[in-house]
């Protein structure tokens, strides 16, 4: 298993060019592991990854909360927050599930149910009103990311883009049929061999919690939820979808700069998040030209000229994870947003959200680079373990694992 700073180091190796450092320290790490200087310092606050989706008999909101830590800290407050609406984009209420730690002991609050005890076992604890489970302990890292590859990609945009690969009004390089195809052929590979997973084999401490739909749906059956640590002077970390705020943020600025700005995004919420939008269009033109087609990014309007990625933008920089809870399935990332913004009638039916299994990675690329649910892919399709969307933790558990026998009271 890596160690955090050798990941560190991994993830921040050198690159071709200054503006591909500051890319590395982005969409080159995983969905959301270190990505401040705060988090870095202490990683209990760090959240990797937030996965929720809805069960198969429509009833229950599932919530996983990945710490790349391989602890929870006394100090902190770990919190989900589900908005719920009746049409996308617009809530109504918010219902907070917040747990702190003291030792192995946790304590939940969720709408007036609360549980407390050890809930290290498998199974976890039910809360006093019956109302959610929860369990929180080592768990596998459901997160899978060909990060070398990414990296060599990005290391051969740059090189085209220090050649001389002009940028249009909206500022998506012109890359040329070889360009694009030497990109995404990288980014299937690691060193030019078959594609590998940086985070096999990594164990975060993982937060779960399964609540009853009628606890979190008052606002209506769409669910926004995003995730935050706070400490004693506020919050330090928080994150909805995957790669957001590591991907979209100064990418192409030094690092101090990238720095600043993500930890500015970090203290904001969804709500005051507006100031970030102009930062996520700029780099929403390089994602767009990966594939060499300027233009064609989802939602992109080809006919806005400078602002053309400005709806995009906008719909990124709210960064809630959103579920459709009345959906039969679930089985696509961005399936109420493809719904309900780019026509996408067939995913009507799913919830979207984010399962443990999703291939978020090539998703969120290749809708940004494509529009379509396809178009980039790392060579690394699914994780080295078996985890599940239906059998409560849902994440498997890691290599060796051993659960002592239950406390007697």
């Amino acid at each position: 298993m890596p160690s955090t700073t050798n990941i560190r180091r991994a993830l921040a190796a050198g690159l071709g060019s200054a503006a591909l450092l500051a890319i590395a320290a982005g969409p080159a790490r995983a969905s959301d592991h270190l990505d401040t200087p705060s988090v870095i310092a202490d990683p209990r606050a760090d959240i990797g990854d937030i996965f929720a989706w809805t069960s198969p008999d429509h009833r229950h909101l599932n919530l996983v909360m990945a710490i790349v830590g391989h602890g929870f800290s006394k100090d902190l407050a770990y919190v989900f927050h589900v908005d719920s609406g009746a049409r996308f984009g617009k809530t109504a209420a918010t219902t907070t599930i917040s747990c702190r730690f003291a030792g192995q002991d946790i304590d939940c609050q969720a709408g007036g149910d609360t549980v407390h005890g050890d809930a290290s076992r498998p199974e976890g604890l039910v809360s006093a009103r019956r109302r959610f489970r929860v369990f929180a302990g080592l768990r596998d890292d459901p997160f899978f990311n060909n990060v070398k590859g990414t990296r060599e990609a990005y290391d051969f945009a740059a090189a085209a883009l220090k050649a001389g690969a002009p940028l249009d009004e909206a500022g998506c390089p012109a890359f040329d049929r070889a360009t694009s195809a030497g990109i995404l052929d990288r980014w299937r590979h690691t060193r030019g061999g078959p594609a590998q997973n940086l985070l096999a084999g990594w164990t975060p401490a993982s937060l779960v919690i399964s609540i009853d739909l009628p606890a979190v749906s008052q606002g209506g059956k769409l669910l926004a939820v995003w995730g935050e640590t706070v400490g004693p002077k506020g919050r330090i970390d928080r994150m909805g979808r995957p790669l957001t705020g590591n991907a979209l943020l100064a990418t192409l600025e030094p690092e101090a700069v990238s720095d600043a700005l993500k930890e500015a995004y970090n203290h904001a919420t969804p709500a005051t998040s507006d100031g970030f939008i102009p930062e996520i269009e700029k780099t929403l033109g390089l994602y767009d030209a990966f594939d060499g087609d300027c233009g064609n990014a989802m939602i992109a309007d080809r006919s806005a000229g400078a602002s053309r990625y400005l709806n995009l933008a906008i719909l990124l920089a709210d960064d809630r994870l959103w579920i459709d809870s009345a959906a039969t399935r679930c089985t696509t990332l961005f399936a109420v947003e493809l719904a309900a913004l780019a026509g996408r009638r067939d995913l009507a039916g799913d919830c979207g959200g984010r399962t443990p299994n999703y291939d978020a990675v090539d998703v969120y690329r290749s809708l940004l680079a494509a529009g379509g649910l396809t178009g980039v892919d790392d060579g690394v399709d699914h994780d080295d373990h078996v985890h599940s969307d239906t059998v409560f933790p849902f994440l498997a558990a890691p290599d060796g694992a051993a659960y002592p026998s239950r406390k007697e009271p």
